[in-house]
This record gives C-alpha cells, sequence and structure tokens, in this order.
C-alpha cells in the first residue's frame, strides 16, 4: 500500500470576504478529522464598508477550525467550521474626516457543507490509497453566522451583524502531477437593521475562482491562486450607494507536512483591481493535525 497523506485547506478570515481556497473540492477519506489553527494578518482598504473612503485598516486574526469527510449517499462530502478572534486598528475617511478604530473581539462563524457528486466516491482512509483522481464535480453551501463582535455605534466592526449564505459548484482536474480547480459562487445576505447610518443591505455578490495546483516530492503542494468576483452594490437608508465590485485577487498557497498527521500551510495573497473596497495584501501561516475517527 502506497503511503497516503492529505493536507486540507480551509478559509480563515471570516472577517475578509472573498478568500482564494485551493482544494475546496478535493476528496477526502469519510473518517478523517481535522484540526486547524493559524494567524492572518491582512492591511489596507479592507473593511467591507459603503460609507468609509481611502480606509488603512490592519487586520490581525487567530483562527480555530474543524473540518471532517462523510460519506453522502456513496458520495464524498466534508464539513467544516471556522471560528476567528480578531483585531482591527487602523484610520478612514468618513464625511472628509479622518477617523480612528481599535477592536478586537470574536470574529463572525462560517461553516460550510461540501458534496463531490462526480469523481469522488466516498472511501475510508484504509481503502483511500487506491483511488486517482480525474476530473471531480462538486457543490458547496456556506453559511456566516453573525456571532462577532459588534456596536450599531461604530462604522467599522469585526462582526457583520447579519447571516450570509454561499452556494458554489466546482470542478477539480488532475493533469499528471498538475491540478487544475476552477469554481464559481453566489453569496446573499440579510439586512443589518442596526447599521449606524440606517438599514444596510446588500446585493448578491458573484465570483469565480481558479487555481493550479501542483504536487511536489514528499507529498508538498504549491499552488497559484487567482479569483474575480462582481455585484454587491449596498443600500444604506434606502439610497443606493453605486458601489459594485470589480474586484480581482491573485495569491500563493504553499503545503508543507512535518509527519503523518501534522503540516503547515503558509499563504498570502493581494489585490490585482479593485473598483471598490477589498484592496488589500494578506500573510498567513496555519498548523493542521489530522486525525482518524477513534484516533
Amino acid at each position: 500500500m502506497k503511503k497516503f497523506f492529505v493536507i486540507f485547506f480551509i478559509s480563515t478570515l471570516s472577517l475578509i470576504a472573498q478568500t482564494l481556497e485551493p482544494r475546496l473540492y478535493s476528496n477526502l477519506p469519510t473518517d478523517l478529522n481535522f484540526v486547524v489553527t493559524g494567524y492572518t494578518y491582512s492591511s489596507g482598504a479592507l473593511p467591507d464598508s459603503p460609507v468609509l473612503e481611502d480606509s488603512e485598516l490592519n487586520i490581525q486574526a487567530l483562527f480555530f477550525a474543524y473540518a471532517r469527510g462523510f460519506n453522502f449517499f456513496t458520495k464524498s462530502a466534508k464539513v467544516s467550521v471556522v471560528v476567528p478572534t480578531v483585531c482591527i486598528d487602523g484610520n478612514a475617511l468618513y464625511l472628509g474626516s479622518r477617523v480612528y478604530r481599535d477592536s478586537c473581539g470574536v470574529g463572525d462563524i462560517k461553516t460550510r457543507v461540501s458534496i463531490n457528486f462526480f469523481g469522488a466516491p466516498a472511501t475510508a482512509l484504509k481503502d483511500f490509497s487506491s483511488y486517482e483522481q480525474d476530473l471531480i464535480l462538486g457543490v458547496s453551501l456556506q453559511a456566516t453566522i453573525p456571532t462577532g463582535k459588534y456596536s450599531k455605534e461604530k462604522l467599522v466592526n469585526i462582526g457583520s451583524n447579519r447571516w450570509g449564505v454561499k452556494a458554489g459548484f466546482g470542478a477539480s482536474k488532475k493533469i499528471n502531477n498538475l491540478i487544475v480547480e476552477l469554481a464559481v459562487d453566489a453569496e446573499i445576505y440579510t439586512n443589518n437593521d442596526d447599521f449606524l447610518l440606517g438599514k444596510r443591505s446588500q446585493e448578491a455578490i458573484f465570483s469565480t475562482q481558479l487555481h493550479f495546483i501542483y504536487n511536489l516530492p514528499k507529498h508538498m503542494w504549491i499552488a497559484l491562486d487567482t479569483n474575480y468576483y462582481f455585484g454587491g452594490e449596498n443600500s444604506v437608508g434606502g439610497l443606493k450607494k453605486d458601489d459594485e465590485l470589480n474586484n480581482s485577487r491573485t495569491g500563493l498557497t504553499f503545503a508543507l507536512p512535518l509527519s503523518r498527521s501534522n503540516s503547515l500551510k503558509f499563504y498570502g495573497s493581494k489585490g490585482i483591481f479593485a473598483r471598490a473596497g477589498s484592496s488589500f495584501d494578506t500573510l498567513g501561516v496555519a498548523w493542521q493535525y489530522r486525525f482518524v475517527d477513534g484516533f
């Protein structure tokens, strides 16, 4: 039996939308669990705010995540949850005046279920070494839960004070040592009725992601990531803000096994262009521990 190793990548920072997520639709053994913890630092025009200009903020996040593979009617599936603790500081322009913010607290929790309905049969770890990827097709559903620290007296907050639901479709094709992944998503939001300047609503955000993942010796891998997202015009107090997104990002991810059960992931990304908001740079590192049911 050939040696088997999995490094799972999970999106980590719920405060910042449109993150890059390679291997979202990879196949996982049905009895494998992952515990992930790490640190992410981002700087730039970060807040999803329809009323601030020229924002320069720093966000530091410590996060804990759990993911598990399972059998969904003979198909490979996985569920994950991410809980971040976030500190944010910086300044921005509001009505021509410079305003400042410094706050720490729990961020919005994200949970997601994904199902690979083609090319990824449900397989236990003991039999997984015989699996060889070709084409995988899958779907996912993610919920953002408004658990984050929020004050209706502030324009910049750690939490969003609204629910978000993202539906996605993805394809992953293996060509020798290269895996090419394409994902498309649409995310909708509930209203924030406690926004400082009146009820805030936002139209759906649509996005695409493209990843080129190269498998290296000793179970390492590296990924070149890019995305494009658009839509999401805000309305505040019934007035539209003409701030639709037309943005793109690019990044790199590197996975390094430390042992059969432990691994590290390093990742970074930056904006290519941005019509509104989200012009930020991100660096992060995560430690992952994997275990089979019953340890």
